[in-house]
């Protein structure tokens, strides 16, 4: 710590003369005219004998990354959004007084350049710059003077310094964006309508979350941050919106994890006079396009396993996968006695009123879930743990729900859409008598909903996507904070 309070005193004792020799430390006048990825071509027309190429002047900007001073030259390297690029000083040719300016400089401030390109004896792509200027004094030095930026926290908590100094972290990013452009790209081309639906919720509902509070003074009423947009889109469907989406910004007031953080990002998309069969088959389609969009292939590596998210992809109900990769004996699975007493026996903590249906659910996720590496869905959820996905009408104690599973982990939900009004109160009126201790059932029913559906919802169906988990997948991204620009954290020691 004493060596970093000496080089910020260091870099104040130079702002300060900086400000003596009448150099603005924050100025707003200078303009590139290029961005330095479009200059590196220029580098293939150019001799090797160190020669400018004079018929063009460039101007440059960006920050410092490297520098090395000299008494009558010198050589610096500056990156912008796009890439890097080697700049030379000389004395002679700025003048004494500029170049002692120039002197005062460090690694980190944001700079610009006019001048034009050569390449050096070694090849590299230079400007000879013929005249400089500082845009913005940086006070404090880039993690390279500590042998980088490594400590993962401080690269979550500093997540501006991180883009600095690791470019694969822009890149990161950059395909982050990609993702959800083309998402929407597919959506729209496909004759989705993408929508806006309320964050805050005076009645949380959609999914089982505790979710976050807050209050409204001028209404006096307490409101949500939306656990899910679910019930709001079903609503459209209702007022005559026929295929509707949204990227959304959810809040769920749970723990922090390499999967988890309270605020995240969702698709969401409903479709009217469809089934869960025709969401499988248009994710099947959206997702193995778009990895190929952006990976270039459908083959790809997520954590050391190979992932092949090539078209047609597994297809097992719950109880298939139960038997098949989970190894339970077929004929327990009918016997829900025998359920109960498996989740038991297996440290499974059934609270309440749960029966077979959350049991053989809870068994799913221990004993097969992470084994699910390529993408597969998983079908027939039990009703009891799917209160507003639509009973199969051949058996009732399941659903026409589905959930797809890539490297272990659930990527998608859904479901054909329960419609009938009478059964949708009755489930979730069971479910809030059944919450007990759980605050993630919300105690009071969305009467608004229920009064939607007595409107008509039409035979539908929707699914949501975990935008932060498929693109730590496409990125090969170990956490959700890897792919979230500014994750939550717990409080800065001070």
């Amino acid at each position: 710590m004493n060596e970093l309070n000496q080089i910020l005193q260091q870099r104040r004792a130079k702002a300060d003369d900086l400000e003596e020799m009448d150099v603005l430390l924050y100025s707003n006048d200078f303009k590139p005219s290029h961005a330095i990825i479009d200059i590196l071509p220029k580098s293939e027309d150019l001799s090797d004998d160190g020669e400018p190429e004079v018929s063009h002047t460039y101007c440059v900007a960006g920050r410092i990354i490297a520098l090395r001073k000299f008494g009558k030259a010198s050589f610096l390297h500056i990156q912008d959004e796009t890439g890097k690029i080697q700049i030379y000083l000389k004395r002679d040719l700025l003048g004494t007084e500029i170049y002692s300016q120039f002197k005062k400089w460090d690694i980190g401030d944001i700079v610009g350049f006019v001048g034009k390109l050569f390449k050096t004896k070694t090849g590299e792509l230079t400007v000879l710059a013929e005249s400089i200027k500082l845009i913005t004094k940086s006070l404090r030095p880039l993690p390279e003077k500590f042998h980088g930026l490594t400590d993962v926290e401080t690269r979550y908590r500093q997540r501006y310094v991180d883009l600095i100094v690791n470019p694969e972290v822009r890149d990161t990013f950059r395909k982050r964006v990609e993702v959800i452009r083309l998402i929407r790209e597919f959506l729209a081309n496909r004759g989705y309508l993408e929508v806006e639906t309320p964050m805050m919720q005076p009645v949380p509902g959609g999914a089982t979350a505790k979710p976050f509070k807050t209050h409204h003074n001028a209404l006096s009423t307490d409101l949500y941050l939306r656990i899910a947009p679910e019930l709001y889109l079903k609503r459209l469907l209702v007022g005559g919106f026929e295929k509707v989406f949204e990227i959304n910004r959810n809040f769920r007031n749970e723990g922090l994890s390499t999967r988890h953080n309270p605020e995240f990002t969702m698709l969401e998309f409903y479709q009217a006079y469809a089934t869960y069969h025709d969401l499988m088959d248009l994710t099947e389609e959206m997702l193995s396009w778009l990895t190929e969009e952006v990976n270039g292939t459908m083959e790809i590596t997520y954590q050391g396993e190979k992932v092949d998210m090539s078209p047609p992809w597994k297809r097992y109900t719950m109880d298939e996968a139960l038997i098949e990769v989970g190894g339970i004996d077929p004929k327990d699975l009918q016997d829900p006695q025998k359920i109960m007493q498996m989740a038991k026996d297996k440290g499974i903590e059934l609270e309440g009123m749960a029966g077979p249906g959350k049991a053989k659910t809870e068994l799913f996720e221990l004993l097969v879930e992470e084994k699910l590496i390529n993408p597969t869905f998983v079908t027939a959820y039990p009703t009891e743990v799917s209160p507003l996905a639509r009973r199969n009408e051949g058996n009732p104690d399941i659903t026409d729900r589905f959930e797809l599973f890539i490297t272990g982990r659930e990527i998608a939900n859904a479901f054909s859409e329960l419609n009938d009004p009478v059964d949708q109160r009755e489930r979730l009126e069971k479910q809030i008598a059944e919450r007990g201790e759980d605050e993630e059932v919300h105690p009071v029913l969305d009467e608004d909903y229920v009064r939607a559906l007595e409107y008509g919802l039409p035979s539908a169906a929707g699914e949501g996507i975990g935008i932060d988990r498929l693109v730590m997948l496409l990125t090969d991204s170990a956490s959700i904070r890897d792919v979230i620009l500014f994750p939550q954290l717990k409080a800065e020691k001070k």
